[in-house]
C-alpha cells in the first residue's frame, strides 16, 4: 500500500497555479493568436499560461516525491547567507557615491569571494567582465544612464 501524500500548503499553491494557468489558457484562447507578423492579443498570455501549467504541474510532482529532512543551511552556508546580504546592503548604500560600474565590480568580486571562487584572477576576471557588460548593455546601447558617483 503506497503513502498517501501529505496535503501541503505548497501542494495546494501548485493546485491554484494549475487552475491559473488553465484559465489563462481559456481566456487567451477566446482572445485569438492572431499570426507571428501581426501577434493578437491572445498569444503572449497563452505561452505564459502554458509556461504556469507546464511548471506547476512539474512542481506537484516533485512534491509528491518522498523527501529527506535537511537543515536550511548547510555548514558555513548561514553565514555565506549573511555576507551575501550585507554586500547587496553596501551595494545600495553606496552606489550613488562611487557609481554603478565601479559598485558592481567590488560587489561581483565579493560575491565571487564569498561563493569561494578560486583564487584571485577569476574573481578579477568575472568582475570586470560584469562590469564592463552592463555598462556596454545600459549605457553604450540602451543609452540608460546609470549612477556615476565620482565618473560623472
Amino acid at each position: 500500500m503506497g503513502k498517501i501524500a501529505k496535503l501541503r500548503l505548497e501542494t495546494f499553491f501548485d493546485l491554484i497555479l494549475m487552475v491559473l494557468g488553465i484559465i489563462i489558457l481559456v481566456v487567451s484562447w477566446e482572445y485569438g493568436f492572431g499570426s507571428f507578423k501581426r501577434p493578437g492579443p491572445g498569444l503572449y498570455p497563452f505561452f505564459i499560461g502554458a509556461f504556469v501549467l507546464v511548471f506547476s504541474m512539474i512542481l506537484l510532482i516533485l512534491e509528491m516525491k518522498p523527501k529527506k529532512s535537511q537543515p536550511v543551511f548547510s555548514q558555513g552556508g548561514l553565514l555565506t547567507f549573511i555576507l551575501m546580504i550585507i554586500t547587496f546592503c553596501l551595494w545600495i548604500v553606496v552606489m550613488p557615491f562611487f557609481g554603478y560600474v565601479i559598485v558592481t565590480f567590488l560587489a561581483t568580486f565579493a560575491f565571487s569571494k564569498v561563493m569561494k571562487l578560486e583564487g584571485w584572477w577569476k574573481p578579477l576576471a568575472v568582475s570586470a567582465g560584469t562590469a564592463v557588460f552592463i555598462y556596454l548593455l545600459f549605457d553604450y546601447f540602451l543609452y540608460i544612464d546609470l549612477p556615476r558617483g565620482i565618473l560623472g
